[in-house]
């Protein structure tokens, strides 16, 4: 599903969202007001009841007032004299305690809400009655609310499964570019180590054969990573200063002298955490390669070790160009460079290794522009040191 399908889809999805509601609210709105109109009516018989029941004699047949009286199960109402004091009420739910104050605050909202309905028992004597909604009322108004937060909250659920969809998707790219990577460049490393052992047989003297092997064996291990992609890596307990010591020793032969590279351990070089060396290594020259394409080949990359708490923390500084704070998340986002090459996989890759497979952490510790940068990483400590 390409970026665009997945637009039109969420908007289609959000507009379908809209009507639905709209539809919902206008018909609900209607059949409230119906029932509210019905409502209205029943009170209003219920107060005529209530009339012709306090005008009837003894010898007058009340039955069907009393059912008229008797058949309200649903709607509060309130009966109270010419001094707003309380008569009767019915269907409503008293409180255990303070029951006239809550009577006396019910009447006074009510008279400032509504306006009552006259009973005139005599033309002396007025009553009034005031009523709220039914419950089955009161729910059904609040129905298209309730609707809207399902709605809402389906269309985040959908966003959320399309993000997942395409994250995973994301993931199978990228996992397949690297494999693929990884067994294309299985063959040249063959031959080439083929003719690096005919040179051997040639000429068994040559200084330049044994570096010929170090970037060999360099190649097959580079293979080996991309190959670990995508795949759950076996993690040992392996001691970090000297993972360290060998990812840094390699980054020196291959830049610049101009470039300085310091390693501390501060107490913490015999600290121990679980690895997966081969891509571990590769995070660690990875940071360094973008720190000394920030310094434009000259300045200096200082790696830190220290243990606290059970976890070690590994600080790479630099003293390149920096990064604006805005990107200090965004630099971990597939695709993302400030370089005029490359594919931004780098830093994405990194974290995603350290953090998946290792169960750390990585992300940018502090940074100025123009002074340098400096990342961390956080990893389990797997023995005391």
């Amino acid at each position: 599903m390409n970026k665009l399908n997945s637009s039109a889809l969420s908007v289609v999805i959000t507009l379908l969202l809209i009507v639905v509601v709209i539809v919902s609210s206008l018909v609900t709105t209607n059949i409230v007001q119906q029932l509210e109109a019905e409502e209205q009516k029943k009170i209003e018989l219920w107060a005529e009841a209530t009339r012709q029941f306090s005008l009837a004699d003894e010898d007058d047949n009340v039955d069907l007032i009393l059912r008229i009286l008797e058949g309200n199960t649903t709607i509060p109402v309130y009966m109270v004299d010419m001094n707003y004091n309380l008569l009767l009420s019915r269907n409503v739910l008293e409180p255990k305690n303070d029951i006239d104050a809550f009577y006396v605050e019910k009447i006074n909202k009510l008279r400032a809400t509504q306006e009552p309905i006259e009973v005139r028992v005599s033309n002396e004597v007025m009553q009034y009655i005031y009523y709220e909604p039914s419950s089955t009322l009161r729910w059904l108004s609040y129905f298209p609310y309730i609707q809207l937060i399902v709605m809402l909250a389906l269309a985040g659920l959908a966003a959320i499964a399309l993000l997942m969809v395409q994250r995973s998707e994301k993931n199978s790219l990228w996992v397949g570019l690297s494999k693929e990577t990884a067994h294309q460049l299985g063959t040249p490393i063959s031959s080439l180590n083929a003719w690096n052992e005919l040179l051997k047989a040639t000429y068994p003297d040559d200084p330049l054969l044994p570096q010929m092997d170090e970037d060999i064996r360099r190649l097959q291990m580079i293979a080996e990573r991309f190959s670990k992609i995508g795949s759950q890596p076996t993690l040992e307990q392996h001691e970090v200063l000297p993972v360290l010591q060998t990812a840094m020793d390699y980054m020196r032969t291959r830049t610049s002298s101009k470039i300085i590279y310091t390693l501390h351990a501060e107490e913490a070089e015999h600290c121990q955490a679980m690895l997966c060396v081969p891509l571990f290594e590769w995070v660690i020259e990875n940071i360094c390669k973008n720190a000394i394409d920030s310094m434009d080949g000259k300045g200096s990359i200082t790696i830190s070790l220290q243990h606290a708490d059970n976890h070690l923390y590994i600080d790479i500084a630099d003293t390149g160009k920096g990064i604006d704070r805005r990107n200090f998340k965004r630099i971990f986002t597939p695709g993302y460079t400030s370089k005029k090459r490359g594919w931004g996989l780098g830093l994405s890759l990194g974290k995603r290794i350290i953090e998946n497979y290792h169960r750390g952490k990585l992300f940018v510790k502090q940074s100025q522009l123009g002074i340098g940068s400096t990342f961390r990483i956080i990893l389990k400590q797997s023995k005391d040191c």
